[in-house]
């Protein structure tokens, strides 16, 4: 008997029907006994989904903030972080890299006072400074598309600030005081423009708001021993049992409260004693819960990859979203982001059109080779800048002999004499006449990623379907 997501989760008919079932099928297994009170348990599961992203967030934080001073990819709350190159075919902290923009980023909690975040003349770069609160949701998007490259300085206030904004200052304002700068700037990973862009990054300046006029650095971190710094965020927030996955979601809930769109499932989850600002009492969670639930639930996230509607675009062999940042009461899509892609940006700065599969649904190997022709006319319309990025079947990079993870006009591809762009997708070189063209693969399972910075919202545009990504065609 297959049991589907709406059977397990809707309670109701759908669980009365496999109840009957019971004697026939001797099946005592995990669902039975939900049976009585699975109104509960579906409000429970709702819960779960509504607070993934927050509990993500969190953990998110704990791990990269975990530090005494700045180191690699991690930092003290309210220290910059500021990363020095692209990572390379031996970098597996993070699952699909990027080798295009430099991140340039920080934790704040702006609970207590604001912060104040300095940007320097970026002399016509295109960077982007998204400010994601506590939910995920991003807030705030300073960058070449809305505010310009010229210095600009930003004061970050949380919930219930009514201060004055300094002159000068423009005011963020984040519901939450969990506050996550997620900064990009453009790097073409030259030499050179490795030093321009640190040079760059090196005048970006934060401090808290009691700071100002005053000569400020950042005060060492305290470790926290009891913190997994090597299982990945997301196996921990997985591996929370019922309880304190709640009792954790109440706690952040009262700095960290949710929006006045967000009163009716509020008000659902009170039955389950799941109140903003009130702590949690574990009793509330039936024990046959504690493990069933989170499992359950995240099964109910992933699977909203599949059952997602108009969320989940898919063309051609590519699969994308431009329901990302700002998500509402899409809980779900929220969810699913959170758990596959945190940090996503807005889809008007960019869009991660990604194929695992060519149009006929057979998995991509390095056994094969493969081009992606753009017709004349056809490259992706953006105003930022586009790259089409190789990646293993783990979603790292790919070790290669010309040291290529990416393709893009500032890699200076041939144009075919009508204009178009042919890139050669396989795992030996196609010639020194094509290298330019040549995006190197590994000998077995591969995925793409094209990553659309800025699209343009004019025809044609990925983000109303008036552009359509090609197919990646097996040639030979």
């Amino acid at each position: 008997m297959n049991v589907s997501r709406r059977m397990l989760m809707l309670g109701g008919a759908s669980l009365v029907t496999v109840a009957t079932l019971h004697k026939a099928m001797a099946w005592d297994g995990p669902i039975l006994d939900l049976v009585e009170g699975a109104e509960d348990f579906d409000i429970a599961s709702d819960a779960y989904v509504f607070g993934y992203p927050l509990v993500t967030m969190e953990m998110t934080r704990r791990v990269m903030t975990n530090v005494a001073k700045p180191e690699g990819t991690r930092a003290p709350m309210g220290t910059l972080i500021k990363l020095r190159s692209y990572p390379d075919a031996s970098f597996r902290d993070v699952t699909a890299p990027n080798a295009d923009t430099l991140y340039t980023t920080a934790f704040l909690d702006v609970g207590e006072e604001p912060w104040v975040v300095s940007v320097p003349d970026m002399k016509g770069r295109y960077f982007l400074l998204p400010f994601l609160d506590g939910w995920t949701n991003v807030f705030q998007v300073p960058g070449a598309r809305t505010t310009g490259t010229g210095a600009q300085t930003y004061l970050v206030t949380g919930p219930g600030w009514s201060g004055k904004v300094p002159d000068g200052m423009v005011q963020l304002k984040s519901s939450t005081s969990i506050v996550w700068m997620l900064g990009r700037i453009y790097c073409t990973g030259t030499p050179e423009d490795y030093a321009a862009v640190h040079a760059l990054q090196d005048q970006f300046k934060l401090f808290p708001l009691s700071a100002l006029g005053k000569d400020y650095t950042p005060p060492a971190g305290k470790v926290d021993a009891a913190i997994d710094m090597k299982t990945s965020v997301r196996d921990q927030v997985n591996a929370l049992s019922a309880a304190d996955y709640f009792k954790l979601l109440a706690e952040l809930m009262t700095r960290n409260p949710p929006a006045a769109k967000d009163q009716p499932a509020l008000e659902r989850f009170a039955r389950i004693g799941l109140v903003p600002g009130k702590g949690f009492d574990p009793a509330k969670v039936d024990h046959r819960w504690d493990r069933r639930l989170p499992q359950l639930s995240y099964d109910r996230i992933m699977l909203h990859f599949k059952d997602s509607g108009g969320d989940i675009q898919s063309i051609n062999g590519w699969g994308y979203t431009t329901k990302t940042g700002v998500y509402g009461t899409d809980y779900l899509q929220r969810a699913l982001i959170t758990a596959i892609g945190l940090g996503a940006n807005r889809p008007q700065d960019a869009v991660y059109p990604t194929s695992l599969k060519d149009k006929d649904g057979q998995y991509y190997s390095g056994a094969n080779t493969y081009e992606l022709r753009f017709a004349p006319g056809q490259l992706p319309p953006v105003k930022g800048f586009w790259s089409l990025t190789m990646y293993d079947a783990e979603m790292f990079f790919v070790a290669n002999p010309i040291d290529r993870y990416s393709m893009s006009l500032r890699t200076n591809p041939k144009l075919e004499a009508d204009g178009s762009l042919v890139i050669y997708i396989q795992n030996q070189s196609p010639g020194a006449d094509k290298q330019a063209n040549w995006l190197p693969a590994p000998k077995d399972r591969f995925n793409l990623m094209l990553r659309l910075y800025w699209p343009d919202e004019n025809d044609p545009s990925i983000l109303n379907g008036s552009w359509v990504i090609p197919e990646v065609k097996k040639v030979g």
